[in-house]
């Protein structure tokens, strides 16, 4: 049996994940779905990662375009104005944390590598630019390799999954052998929750999270807040806290690795949680 992976090379720093992490959001526009998730000034900024740190988070999720059904697509430089300054100040601030960028745009992660990223994560899976994998293969950072539809357009156009479970799988394999031959093996795979899926594609995928273990790479969980939570149970995205903490304790049963959330302290608190469920038994000698 393959023995798990369990740690990823981050510019010769190790992020290791034997136990599951959180990626806290920060996204720098003024349009991401959650309203309290964006930040647009940087000493507030700088607040609100010290806080995400303090509560917990191993790694920090930049991200300067909204990818909310309905956003309009932004041009690079404005991304860039969007991201460098957060970065670099962020990563002065506080050294040793995990920085990500999100981003579909080769020339984004490349200019984020410079200003200090550890991470590429990427919406698109490569599909929105085709120089990404390009890049990656020379700039050797993991990368959080993403299911979604082929355009930023389309990107939330719901065609209608077969089986969703297999369709993400195959879509995880080809991406996977086309990052390998790039030389790139660190790789996360997050199934895309809320982008091109129906409800019950959703809540299938996430039932069905454990599947994806055979491809013994960590899993990425991206469902905070989102519609399928409280669209499903008919209330605002305000009261949808304790349902994604609901759901973040099923995806960690079914062996996801990270959670990539708005609520960092909440998560943090699921994540404690569901380590002690995996330990507490052992306390205990019980006869044959």
């Amino acid at each position: 049996m393959v023995s798990p992976v369990t740690t990823f090379n981050c510019r010769g720093k190790l992020l290791v994940f034997d136990n599951p992490i959180v990626m806290g959001i920060l996204n720098t526009n003024h349009d991401s779905f959650y309203e309290n998730s964006r930040v647009n000034d940087l000493a507030k900024a700088i607040d609100r990662v010290g806080e995400m740190i303090e509560n917990g988070a191993k790694i920090i999720d930049i991200g300067g375009v909204s990818t909310r059904p309905g956003a309009q697509m932004v041009s690079e430089s404005e991304e860039l104005d969007r991201l460098l300054p957060y970065i670099v100040e962020i990563k002065s601030k506080y050294k040793d944390v995990f920085l990500s960028v999100d981003t579909f745009r080769a020339i984004v992660a490349k200019e984020a590598f410079q200003a200090g990223i550890h991470i590429i994560n990427d919406i698109s899976g490569g599909q929105f630019d085709e120089k990404m994998f390009k890049v990656l293969a020379e700039l050797k950072l993991p990368y959080v390799l993403m299911h979604n539809n082929e355009s930023f357009e389309n990107m939330h156009l719901k065609a209608g999954l077969t089986d969703p479970v297999t369709s993400v799988f195959d879509y995880f394999t080809k991406k996977i052998k086309l990052l390998n031959e790039n030389g790139v093996y660190d790789i996360f795979l997050d199934p895309g929750f809320g982008f091109g899926k129906t409800m019950t594609e959703n809540y299938s995928l996430l039932k069905n999270i454990e599947f994806f273990s055979i491809l013994n790479l960590p899993i990425l969980i991206g469902i905070s807040r989102k519609s399928m939570i409280y669209k499903k149970l008919n209330i605002s995205i305000e009261e949808s806290l304790n349902a994604t903490s609901t759901l973040h304790m099923f995806a960690l049963m079914q062996g996801a690795k990270v959670l990539r959330v708005h609520d960092v302290k909440e998560a943090v608190q699921t994540v404690e949680l569901y380590n002690y469920l995996q330990v507490v038994d052992n306390e205990y000698e019980r006869p044959d």
